[in-house]
């Protein structure tokens, strides 16, 4: 099985060197591991909403923490690939990423980017150390443990790159030296683990859909860690999920870029609704205003470049507003929604 999520994720990587404007892809696949990951933890945001919600104009019946929880996300992965560049992982730049993760959010209150000073556990609502499923480390262990765990993160001799990922993650999980938004930093820190170590040429693979599809399996995979000393059933598990996650990556990357160049050859001729089709792929649901900022241009030079992608079968206009119409790129949409077995979107 290593051997197989070893092949997949180079071919992921040699796709991700192979897009024309690897910029135009990282956009989308960023979103849909925002709004997977924060669903593992409980929001609603599909898809959708969250593109709507970037063009200002945010789904009335959503909970607005939902979105931010969302939002939060996004900011903090673009944040943590910038920082990648001027810091390596840290125990500090774990701190950073919980900071920008939680800003502002349900669980603001539980102190962002500062570890926990107090005990946590995991269990059903009501229930206590005595009674849940599991108690991570009290705080002096906790402190030791996250020692180690940075010890081991910089150790890059001794374990193949996706075997130390998979350990890194369930003892992230394990020590969860935050009061709350340990799930999500420890799903960031595989993205950002394999960019770092060079395993990924762009950040293009994302388990949340993967562990969202097996949600109980994960679970009970990180449990049995800690219970029975079982790493074989957690190794299995993760790098089944880095297999199937980089195949259908390379797969979805392959049919984007294939939607794009048909696109921009139906257009040849039509410069701003060329220009308009690489944003379209960066941010697939579309207003006139936005196209307007995108391009730099005027509000009928837009509207004529819409309306020339519309023309084209590349967007369809939403029925359901008369002011400050949507318009959506269903193929682009439908290539992301590709569904991974059990996920519903």
């Amino acid at each position: 099985m290593l051997s197989r999520a070893d092949a997949a994720l180079a071919e992921l990587s040699i796709a991700g060197e192979q897009l024309p404007n690897p910029h135009l892809l990282i956009a989308p696949y960023l979103r849909q591991e925002a709004v997977l990951s924060s669903r593992i933890e409980g929001t609603r945001t599909t898809l959708s909403e969250l593109l709507m919600d970037e063009v200002d104009v945010a789904p009335t019946e959503r909970d607005p923490n939902d979105l931010r929880e969302v939002r939060n996300y996004i900011e903090a992965l673009e944040y943590g690939l910038l920082r990648l560049n001027e810091l390596p992982l840290s125990l500090r730049f774990v701190r950073e990423l919980h900071e920008r993760l939680m800003q502002g959010v349900r669980g603001s209150h539980a102190t962002p980017g500062e570890f926990r000073r107090s005990q946590n556990w995991i269990g059903s609502p009501g229930s206590t150390p005595a009674t849940a499923t599991y108690v991570p480390p009290p705080v002096p262990e906790m402190m030791e443990a996250l020692g180690a765990w940075e010890v081991f993160l910089h150790d890059r001799a001794t374990l193949p790159v996706l075997i130390q990922c998979a350990l890194m993650h369930e003892q992230f999980e394990a020590i969860h030296p935050f009061l709350d938004g340990n799930g999500r930093v420890g799903r960031l820190l595989i993205t950002l683990f394999l960019t770092e170590t060079g395993r990924l040429t762009q950040p293009l693979l994302y388990l949340s859909a993967y562990i969202e599809a097996h949600r109980s399996d994960y679970y009970d995979a990180l449990l049995r860690v800690r219970t029975e000393g079982d790493w074989h059933t957690w190794l299995l598990f993760f790098l089944t999920g880095v297999c199937e996650t980089a195949v259908r990556a390379a797969r979805q990357a392959r049919d984007l870029m294939q939607v794009r160049e048909d696109y921009r050859q139906r257009l040849q001729g039509q410069p701003k609704a060329v220009a308009l089709v690489d944003e379209i792929m960066r941010a697939p649901i579309m207003t006139v205003a936005e196209a307007q900022k995108a391009l730099g241009v005027t509000n009928p030079t837009a509207r004529t470049a819409i309306k020339a992608l519309v023309k084209a079968g590349l967007l369809e206009e939403s029925g359901e507003r008369k002011w400050r119409k949507l318009y959506f790129a269903r193929p682009v949409l439908d290539i992301l929604r590709t569904p991974m077995e059990g996920i519903r979107w």
